[in-house]
């Protein structure tokens, strides 16, 4: 029930914005705003949780998770009841909305991001990479049913969307309350002074690994996100699959993504030497994925190839998520982990749009783009992290004891 707990968190994460994707289209109309300001509903969310994460991290590594994770949580839902409060009452609601949406965007910063830390602290060794891959899979697990959800919601009434968001949140508050027992800090947190000092030494010995990381973590999320953008396009345009069943279609890269976040974490435990051999090869994937895509236009024989780019982003953020999770002590986990959860918010609120101007610059363009992005991760991979083993794996705890950052 802890890990059931720890994984419903990052569940709530991602119904954030891929819920209300489907009902953008209706809510320009009722709203009659141009595609710029609706699109403004998805990008403040971003905005807000990319600069209140490294705050919350703070926060949470000063007094506790579950002391950010539950009053988050509780935020995020107010802001859904304020949006779709606006959206049923009020007589100039798009302005509204904007104000729910950024009080969702700052609950959600204290969600995923802490969940990472606070599996950290919970777990250790190969326990701590499986439950990190649940969480990774609960992630994926969101992405794929959301789109399918907010379209079924929008049968009822096509802003039920927002008031499910504190029915979403109000469980997941329960299941960490009832079931999240934190280790008691044995020491005073550190001042602020102290605590800066602290994070610019970690920096400082661990800096170019975590750039990295950072960095691979942020292409995984711009990619998934850029290319879901242009099937999005691709099904109406193209194909003229709209509703549901666009949305059924656009889970299936998501599921192949799903599954293999969870084996991942199930079976890498805590060799590092595995760790990077998975992560060059989940890049490979993804380069050769996006690469052999300008070839194909046919649907079926285009998502036959896509699902490898999938599966390899499975293989690589599991992985990604271990090393930054382990990498450092509980002390500054929860600011490290959280400076990883910004770059992955920008790297989700920066794939659509870019990926719409190369879909007007030319497609070949847009993948082989795409699939250099996740060479220059991999070569980056190869030749900043080094694995040197440091007596028994088996004995040892800390993941920096096995990592050399060159």
């Amino acid at each position: 029930m802890t890990i059931t707990a720890i994984a419903s968190i990052p569940l709530i994460l991602v119904l954030g914005n891929s819920m209300l994707i489907p009902i953008l289209p209706k809510m320009k109309s009722e709203f009659d705003v141009s595609q710029f300001k609706i699109s403004l509903v998805i990008t403040v969310f971003s905005m807000a949780a990319a600069i209140s994460i490294p705050i919350l991290g703070y926060l949470s590594d000063r007094f506790s998770r579950k002391a950010i994770i539950i009053p988050a949580l509780s935020l995020y839902g107010a802001g859904g009841v304020l949006a779709g409060a606006a959206s049923a009452w009020f007589a100039d609601p798009y302005v509204w909305v904007l104000a729910g949406r950024i009080m969702q965007g700052i609950g959600a910063a204290g969600t995923a991001p802490i969940a990472m830390a606070l599996t950290g602290d919970l777990f250790k060794g190969g326990e701590q990479s499986k439950v990190l891959g649940l969480v990774e899979a609960s992630n994926g697990f969101g992405k794929v049913i959301s789109p399918i959800l907010g379209s079924l919601l929008a049968l009822l009434i096509w802003y039920a969307v927002f008031f499910a968001f504190p029915i979403f949140c109000i469980i997941s508050i329960l299941l960490t309350i009832f079931f999240v027992r934190e280790k008691k800090k044995k020491e005073e947190p550190p001042t602020v002074g102290n605590y800066l000092k602290g994070l610019g030494s970690v920096f400082k010995t661990e800096g170019r690994w975590l750039l990295v990381a950072y960095f691979t973590g942020a292409a995984c999320l711009f990619t998934l996100f850029g290319i879901l953008f242009y099937i999005s396009d691709i099904l109406e345009k193209d194909h003229q699959i709209d509703g549901i069943l666009k949305g059924g279609i656009l889970a299936i890269p998501l599921l192949f993504m799903t599954v293999t976040s969870y084996f991942t974490g199930s079976k890498i435990g805590k060799n590092m030497k595995l760790m990077k051999r998975v992560i060059l090869i989940g890049l490979f994937l993804m380069t050769a994925s996006f690469s052999a895509l300008t070839f194909f236009t046919g649907l079926v024989p285009f998502f036959s190839v896509l699902v490898f780019s999938s599966i390899g982003t499975g293989l690589v953020l599991p992985c990604i998520n271990s090393f930054i999770t382990g990498a450092v002590s509980a002390e500054k986990r929860g600011f490290v982990t959280s400076l990883y959860g910004s770059v992955r918010f920008l790297g989700v609120a920066i794939g659509p749009p870019v990926f719409s101007a190369l879909m007007e610059w030319s497609r070949a363009g847009m993948f082989l783009t795409t699939a250099g992005i996740t060479f220059l991760a991999l070569l980056l991979c190869l030749f900043f992290i080094r694995v040197v083993k440091k007596g028994s794996e088996k004995g040892t705890d800390s993941l920096f004891e096995q990592l050399k950052f060159t």
